[in-house]
């Protein structure tokens, strides 16, 4: 078998894993409050579920960032690696495209954390997201600052086989919606179209309005 039909190998089974964990963590939000899908793809629960937590990361600028600093605007965030060769870009790509059709990027912020922090330093980070746009905040770390923000939104992640430097990651594959309060909003499984999440994100925000009046 040839290194690239390896590597290709490895990455469908880490699709594969992280399609897995996701359904796991659905589940279980699933078990624990009442689950109303909205739009395919979309998994909004309610208050009682406890996914997300603080954390204290380093911006792709070196910049120290806390939870707090996200506070009074939406935070959609997805965790991934810059070196993933398919799904991570695709589904940043799917959150740039829905929240340009949303025309509303002043109340939302796209972020973007790496469970991969021996190679995504923050100028590896700036670098990778200048493709999806000026407005993404790419997240760094220590190993033991991701593995508790990743403990905090029950993300798995897990180094594949490779050599050296060169390898893949299993992860779950989650695109999370936190409000402004810091309490998750929505969840949205891999492969949610750009339209559906899109429109996903508008719910939740005519939710959170009604709910405040």
């Amino acid at each position: 078998m040839s290194r690239r039909s390896f590597l290709l190998l490895i990455a469908a089974a880490s699709v594969m894993a992280f399609g897995i964990a996701a359904a796991i963590i659905a589940l279980r939000v699933r078990d624990r409050a009442p689950v109303e899908t909205a739009v395919p793809g979309q998994i909004r629960i309610g208050p009682e579920v406890s996914i997300g937590g603080p954390f204290s990361l380093t911006d792709q600028n070196g910049k120290r960032v806390t939870d707090a600093d996200f506070r009074g605007r939406y935070m959609l965030l997805y965790f991934g690696y810059t070196y993933c060769p398919d799904v991570c870009p695709t589904e940043l790509n799917t959150m740039a495209l829905a929240l340009d059709q949303l025309g509303i990027r002043v109340r939302i912020v796209p972020v973007f954390i790496t469970i991969d922090p021996e190679r995504d330093t923050p100028e590896q980070l700036k670098s990778y997201l200048a493709s999806f746009g000026s407005d993404f905040v790419g997240l760094t770390g220590s190993a033991d600052e991701i593995a508790q923000v990743a403990k905090e939104y029950r993300v798995y992640y897990k180094k594949a086989e490779g050599e050296g430097s060169d390898y893949l990651m299993d992860h779950t594959s989650l695109i999370y919606l936190v409000g402004p309060d810091g309490k998750l909003t929505a969840l949205f499984r891999t492969g949610t179209s750009p339209e559906d999440l899109a429109q996903g994100i508008k719910g939740a925000f005519t939710g959170a309005e009604k709910a405040q009046k």
